[in-house]
Order: C-alpha cells, then sequence, then structure tokens
C-alpha cells in the first residue's frame, strides 16, 4: 500500500505540472456545455419565447385577407413584420437575402374573392339534396391562387416543413370559417352568430403533452437535461491527452527501467494510473453539474435537476470515469510517441462521440448504425446517465446500460494487459 500511496502522489504531482492538459480536462467541456445548451436552449424554446421574424406582403384589403393576418399573428410562432414600402415581389426577394428576415409570406389579390368562391361552391355542394337549397349553383372546381411562402436557403428542410405545416393549418382555418358561415346562412337564411361560429371552428380536441418516466415525473426535459451529462462524458474521455501521453513519457523516459531495479513493476504504476485519474473524472463531474445546477440559472438557462438516485448516480459516474481511464491507458500501451497518443487519442474520442450519440441523437441515426453505435463506450455511458437525469429511473433501471459498460472497460483493461505483457514493461 505504501508503494501505491506513493505512486499515486507522484502522478498526482506530474498531473498538476500538466496546465495544458487539465485545461483541456475541465475549462473545455465546461465551455462545451454552457455554449451548446445555450444554442439547444434556444431551439427548445422557439415557439414560446424567439419567435420567427416573417415579412408579410399583403396585396389584398378585404376581409378574409385580414382575418389571414390577424390568424397568423395569434399563431404565436411568428413575428409578424407587415411591409408595405416595396413595390412588387422582388424588392420582398431582396430583403430576404439581406436577411432582414428568412422568411416571407405573400397574400395574393384575388385572395377574398378566392376564399368566397371556395366557401360558397363547397357549401352549394354539400346542401344540394336539401330542399331549401334547390336553388343553388353547381358545384364546379375553383382554381385557387395559392399563398406564397418565400425562404432562405439557410433554413433547414425539417424546419421548413414545420413552418409550411402552420401556413396550412391557418389556412385551412380562415376557409373553413367562410363554409361555416355559407352553410349557415343557406339553411337558415341569416348569418351565423359569432359565438356559435367561433365554437364550431375553434372546437378541437385538447391534447395533454406527458413525458414518460420511470418515477412517474411530470417534469420536461430540458436543454441542460440533455447536454451537461453528454458533454460530461466528453470530458472524461479526454483525459485520454494527459493519461495517455503519461504513459508514453513513463516508457520513453526510463521510468519503467528504474522500476524495474526496484521491487516493483510497472503494473503498480498503471494501477496509479487509473486511481488517480478516475478521481480526476469525478471531479470533472462533480464541477460540470455544479456549473449546471448554480451557473446556469444566473444565465438564463434552466438549472440541471439532479436525479433522485444518488448513489446510482455516483456509481454511474465511476463506471464511466474507469472506463475513460481505461481507455486512455490502452491509447498509451499501443502508442510509441506522444503525438501519436494525443493525435489517435483526440480523434477517436470524437469519433466515439459521434457514433455514440453525443453529437447526433441515436434515434436519428441510419440502421446500419444501430450495431456499430452500441460498440461506443460513450453510448452506453450516456444511455445510463439520461435513465437517471432524463427517465427518472433508478439502479435497477438502468442495469442494461452498466453491463455492457463494465465488459467494454474489463476487456480495455485485458487489452492494455495484453500490450504491457507483449511489450515486457510487467
Amino acid at each position: 500500500m505504501f508503494k501505491l500511496w506513493s505512486t499515486i502522489i507522484k502522478d498526482c504531482r506530474i498531473l498538476t505540472r500538466d496546465k495544458m492538459g487539465l485545461t483541456l480536462m475541465f475549462l473545455m467541456p465546461i465551455v462545451l456545455a454552457i455554449v451548446i445548451a445555450s444554442v439547444q436552449n434556444s431551439t427548445f424554446e422557439l415557439v414560446n419565447e424567439n419567435k420567427i421574424p416573417v415579412l408579410l406582403y399583403n396585396k389584398d384589403s378585404s376581409e378574409p385577407a385580414k382575418a389571414l393576418e390577424m390568424a397568423l399573428s395569434k399563431v404565436g410562432m411568428f413575428n409578424i413584420k407587415k411591409v408595405q414600402d416595396i413595390q412588387n415581389e422582388e424588392a420582398l426577394k431582396d430583403r430576404i437575402n439581406t436577411k432582414d428576415a428568412l422568411i416571407a409570406i405573400v397574400i395574393p389579390a384575388n385572395y377574398s374573392e378566392d376564399v368566397l368562391k371556395k366557401a360558397k361552391s363547397i357549401a352549394s355542394e354539400a346542401l344540394k339534396n336539401i330542399a331549401v337549397q334547390q336553388d343553388t349553383v353547381q358545384h364546379t372546381p375553383h382554381v385557387i391562387t395559392p399563398v406564397k411562402l418565400y425562404y432562405h436557403p439557410v433554413l433547414q428542410q425539417s424546419f421548413r416543413r414545420s413552418i409550411d405545416g402552420i401556413l396550412q393549418s391557418t389556412l385551412q382555418f380562415i376557409q373553413t370559417r367562410y363554409i361555416v358561415k355559407d352553410v349557415y346562412h343557406a339553411v337558415n337564411e341569416e348569418d351565423i352568430p359569432v359565438s356559435l361560429e367561433n365554437e364550431i371552428v375553434t372546437n378541437q380536441t385538447p391534447i395533454a403533452e406527458i413525458p414518460v418516466s420511470k418515477n412517474d415525473s411530470r417534469q420536461i426535459p430540458n436543454a441542460t437535461q440533455h447536454n451537461i451529462p453528454a458533454w460530461t462524458i466528453f470530458a472524461m474521455f479526454f483525459i485520454v491527452i494527459s493519461l495517455g501521453s503519461s504513459v508514453v513519457r513513463e516508457k520513453l523516459n526510463g521510468s519503467i527501467i528504474r522500476l524495474r531495479t526496484l521491487p516493483s513493476h510497472f503494473g503498480l504504476a498503471i494501477i496509479s494510473k487509473q486511481i488517480t485519474y478516475v478521481t480526476v473524472t469525478m471531479l470533472q463531474a462533480a464541477v460540470i453539474f455544479s456549473i449546471g445546477i448554480w451557473l446556469f440559472p444566473q444565465m438564463g438557462l434552466p438549472a440541471l435537476n439532479l436525479p433522485s438516485d444518488i448513489a446510482a448516480l455516483l456509481l454511474v459516474t465511476f463506471i464511466c470515469g474507469w472506463c475513460a481511464a481505461s481507455f486512455a491507458i490502452c491509447i498509451g500501451v499501443f502508442s510509441n510517441t506522444q503525438e501519436q497518443a494525443n493525435g489517435f487519442g483526440a480523434v477517436s474520442v470524437v469519433l466515439l462521440a459521434a457514433i455514440g450519440g453525443l453529437l447526433v441523437p441515436s434515434f436519428v441515426m441510419p440502421p446500419s448504425f444501430q450495431f456499430i453505435m452500441r460498440l461506443s463506450p460513450l453510448h452506453w455511458c450516456l444511455e445510463a446517465y439520461y435513465g437517471l437525469f432524463l427517465e427518472g429511473g433508478r439502479l435497477q433501471d438502468i442495469g442494461m446500460n452498466i453491463i455492457p459498460l463494465l465488459v467494454i472497460t474489463l476487456l480495455l483493461q485485458i487489452i492494455a494487459f495484453y500490450g504491457l505483457k507483449r511489450k515486457n514493461l510487467i
């Protein structure tokens, strides 16, 4: 134990001298967590707080066109900017190109006429077999001039489809309102009461959004709950730059030879490094979680809510840290230079993060990547954390995520041991 304790103290001293390594291990994930959580939080709250600026060019001054303007302004997703100082649609395109707004809606001059004609035509067809409607004009399809939606090319297709769906729903709402008016007038020979009109048109079945969780919590996950666990894992595995280089350095500077002249062996140094760096990963998690709990609310971001099972959180953090240390030692054992350890280690962590679901959500990955994704230890780390932070699970709920992570960790330990034996280091 004295030899192990002395080796741990030695590793701690070497670690504190590595200013760049400490910066990468602590400062980089903190900056990433703050920046990405801020960006994603704006996306999550887009509908409620950050409205999309939309230019509205209305060529029609009749009542249906004004009703469409009012309906669009009440959507809640759009910040309508009505333009009246342009002569044609080309000027509107120029304003989009200058990014005055990314979207523009053009209501054609004959929009109201089209809406009224279509409403009358549909009402006539619906009531053609009713006696009071015998003099109704024969139903004929009516060609409607489309409402134009201009958009800047930077908008992604999925986002454009969402906007198009909202616009389609608004147009349908206006059209339905005038159809109801015509049908009621044809049957009752009087105008429909406003209260009844609103009740008919706005009578929609409500939708209750309920997040599924293992502890029956109704708390809706936010950007912080998604990002803090992900970037904590990323920070843990980035110890490969410091720990991998340390292993290579001790192979090259003669430390192994000195250890072999003493009643000790390099395996003790490997165990010491694992204890030291697993402790570092626990500190990384504590720092990043603390920032999510106390600093994020001061920045206007949602606070991090710790899971109810703190013991499970500590165990998952320990296993993730142990896996990260095992991975870094593997890289160090098989690298011949520090440059190899740093370069391959950093690139491999980014690749494992990408296929593991940290950079791209796992549910959007193609089927061909589903098997490869399960080979990444970062995937199982993330699934274990998500089971606690997002699903409200406990230790027994995330057992199927911890077991593969332990298997990968033990496999990395065996590979590192094989490399040390092959190079006669132990």
